[in-house]
């Protein structure tokens, strides 16, 4: 049996054993009277265009109260940024979803990486009609966040970038396009518990060929307990439930030994704090990056693309499973954890690091032991920086001069100085150091 029958043919037997969150959910993409995407209906030979993603979103949302979209933004080609708001039913504000546990899934921040896409697609209409028990009473809890195509000129043109060419998963600190501030308005006003960003790769063969890899935000400045319960997350549930399906698994950004296991290099998936994963543990939201194998395994996938677009979405749709029976499972550890971690700047104690990451330690001028009470911004660069800082959250005060203090004791206490502190990589301005405040 080939590698992607071998795959379809244990998640069929997963979904038909299991007694977990979407037990009866996959059937609902052969049901003739649900609304179905184009990958679906052309049986993976080619993936969602746009127009259908608008009108398969539109159907859902008419035929169900558990579903709702909304327009989040308008990139530079004019195309719509959209949020897909899920629940029992759909939370009609922020302020509702923010009462139980809040998950967000970002999909097709890279516009050539379009499995996880399908994949987002497919769940937001198995969480609108599933019709058993566990689903139900999952979203009466749960608020499950969409957003289906983060980079829509990308996608349309199957380009990493978008249409400028800017590579939006490293602009979460900067928030320069359209696309990632889109996403930092939704990460401000619904605070998720959980930030899950689905992406694929390219492997490099023999070291770094898993069908599935996932990794945790790996900034020092993500709190103890959010780190921890993002570790759980990748490593208890989303790669045991892969595997569960058949697929092989990994650690992102680490190659391998084929004969021993044993890692060999780390080549990407450090702390960088413009990466979503990263900006999201800074933010409070436990995190995880997961990451599909597009290359074909077999002759078949070579001889036939539908085989391999099909396994992509599969493994991808595994792993959702893997994250929806987390939330279900840990869910007063995750909002405890997010909690705590909220309230822990008000405290405005401990280091902020400028580098580093939970696998590298930092240099020692890139911690900041006695990180400054406050930074001042001039009014040239209160003007410069206004707009991102409203969208990230930042609590400030103006000074009267048309500038502004900006104070570490605050929920995000560590985010300030990255943004902040000339020191830190990618500030967006130099402000001045404050101490006594």
């Amino acid at each position: 049996m080939n590698p992607l029958s071998r795959g379809l043919a244990c998640a069929a037997l997963a979904a038909a054993l299991t007694t977990t969150l979407l037990a009866s959910a996959p059937a609902g993409a052969a049901d003739p009277d649900l609304p179905r995407t184009g990958f679906e209906t052309s049986e993976g030979a080619r993936w969602t265009t746009q127009p259908e993603e608008r009108d398969f979103l539109a159907a859902v949302d008419r035929a169900s109260d558990r579903v709702r979209t909304d327009r989040i933004g308008t990139t530079a080609q004019g195309r719509p940024i959209r949020l897909v708001r899920i629940g029992a039913p759909a939370p009609r504000s922020a302020e509702a979803a923010r009462h139980g546990t809040t998950v967000l899934l970002i999909c097709s921040q890279h516009g050539d990486e379009p499995s996880g896409r399908e994949a987002c697609l497919s769940t937001v209409r198995d969480l609108a009609f599933a019709g058993d028990r566990a689903t139900r009473r999952f979203l009466e809890r749960t608020s499950v966040l969409v957003v289906p195509t983060a980079n829509p000129d990308g996608r349309a043109a199957d380009t990493r970038g978008n249409s400028a060419g800017v590579d939006i998963n490293r602009d979460h600190l900067a928030l320069k396009t359209a696309e990632a501030r889109a996403m930092a308005a939704v990460q401000r006003d619904y605070r998720p518990d959980i930030v899950y960003d689905l992406h694929e790769y390219t492997p490099v063969k023999p070291y770094y060929t898993k069908d599935l890899l996932s990794l945790w935000p790996r900034n020092l400045n993500t709190a103890r307990a959010v780190h921890g319960e993002s570790t759980a997350l990748s490593e208890r549930y989303v790669r045991p439930a892969a595997a569960g399906a058949g697929f092989s698994t990994g650690i992102y950004g680490i190659w391998t030994d084929p004969e021993t296991g044993e890692p060999v290099k780390q080549v990407a998936g450090d702390g960088q704090e413009r990466i979503l994963r990263n900006t999201a543990g800074v933010k409070h939201s436990v995190g995880l990056l997961v990451e599909t194998r597009v290359d074909a395994l077999t002759d078949a996938e070579k001889a036939d693309p539908a085989l391999n677009n099909r396994r992509r979405v599969t493994s991808q749709q595994a792993a959702l499973r893997g994250l929806f029976d987390f939330t279900t499972e840990r869910r007063a550890r995750i909002e405890s954890a997010t909690a705590r971690a909220r309230l822990a700047g008000y405290a405005d104690r401990g280091p902020v690091y400028l580098g580093g990451a939970d696998n590298e330690p930092p240099a020692a001028e890139k911690i900041l032991r006695d990180p400054p009470c406050a930074y001042r911004l001039d009014k040239q660069q209160y003007t410069q920086v206004r707009d991102e800082l409203a969208l990230h959250g930042v609590a400030l005060r103006r000074d009267g001069r048309g500038g502004a203090v900006v104070p570490l004791r605050q929920s995000l206490r560590a985010l300030v100085p990255l943004l902040l502190d000339g020191r830190a990589e990618y500030h967006l301005t130099a402000a001045t150091p404050l101490k006594g405040c």
